[in-house]
C-alpha cells in the first residue's frame, strides 16, 4: 500500500478533532477510528490548539463544535497561507440560516446538525474529504439564495471597489467599513455577531496586511487606494 512521508496509507481519511467537550471528542473519536478508510490523526479542546500543531499531524480533515474556534484562532487565514488542502467540518450544529451562512464565508465545506446520527457523521465526514460539500436540504436553498442576492449585489458594485475585492477577504472588508464608521471592537462584534476576541485577531491581521501602525491608519490606507468610499 502506498504510503506517504509520515507512512500512513495515502487513500486514508486522517482527521484532527477540535472538540470543547472531552466526552464527546473521545466518543467521536471511537467512532471514527472504527473505519477501516479513516484515522483520528489528532484530537484536542479549542483553547489548546493552533494551526502549526493541526498542519504538523498531517491531516485532511479539520473536524469541529464550534465555528470560532476557526474565527478566532485564525485558523482558516493560517491553513490558506499554508496552501494547506485540510477540510473543515462543523458537527451538533444547530439548523440556523445566518450561523450556516457565515460557516459557509468561513470556508466550512460541512455542516452537520445536532440529530445527525453517527452514520450521517461518518458519510459526511468521507464527503467533506473526497472535496464534495455538505448540508441539510433547507439550509441547501439558503445557501443558493444567499448567492443570488449576492452575486446581484457584486454586479453592481463600483470598479473602485475591484482592488478591495482582491486584496481583503469577505470579512475584512466588513470590518474595515465598520472601522471606518468609528465602532469599537464590541461595537463591531455585536454587530457582526461574533467575539470581541475574534473581531481583535480580524483587525491585527488587517493592519498587518496593508502593514498600518493603527486601526485608523489601516481605513486610511484603504481609502487612499480608492478601496473604501468617504462616506
Amino acid at each position: 500500500m502506498e504510503t506517504n512521508a509520515k507512512g500512513k496509507p495515502r487513500d486514508q481519511i486522517r482527521a484532527y478533532l477540535i472538540v470543547q467537550n472531552r466526552l464527546m471528542r473521545e466518543a467521536l473519536a471511537r467512532l471514527l477510528q472504527k473505519q477501516s478508510d479513516l484515522a483520528v490523526v489528532g484530537q484536542n479542546s479549542p483553547c489548546e490548539v493552533g494551526a502549526r500543531e493541526v498542519l504538523n499531524t498531517d491531516c485532511n480533515v479539520l473536524v469541529l463544535d464550534s465555528l470560532d474556534t476557526i474565527s478566532t484562532a485564525g485558523l482558516m487565514d493560517d491553513l490558506v497561507q499554508a496552501r494547506s488542502i485540510v477540510k473543515c467540518i462543523l458537527f451538533g450544529m444547530d439548523d440556523d440560516d445566518e450561523y450556516f451562512l457565515r460557516a459557509v464565508r468561513e470556508g466550512i465545506s460541512g455542516y452537520i446538525l445536532k440529530e445527525a446520527s453517527s452514520t450521517e457523521i461518518v458519510s459526511a465526514v468521507r464527503s467533506v474529504a473526497r472535496g464534495e460539500a455538505v448540508c441539510p436540504n433547507r439550509l441547501c436553498m439558503t445557501l443558493f439564495n444567499e448567492f443570488c442576492r449576492e452575486f446581484r449585489h457584486r454586479a453592481g458594485l463600483a470598479d473602485e471597489e475591484a482592488g478591495l475585492r482582491a486584496g481583503l477577504t469577505f470579512r475584512q472588508r466588513q470590518l474595515i467599513s465598520l472601522i471606518a464608521k468609528g465602532l469599537s471592537n464590541k461595537e463591531i462584534a455585536s454587530n457582526l455577531n461574533l467575539s470581541e476576541c475574534t473581531v481583535k485577531n480580524h483587525v491585527y491581521r488587517i493592519m498587518k496586511q496593508v502593514e498600518a501602525e493603527s486601526r485608523q491608519d489601516a481605513v486610511d490606507l484603504v481609502r487612499s487606494r480608492g478601496y473604501l468610499s468617504n462616506a
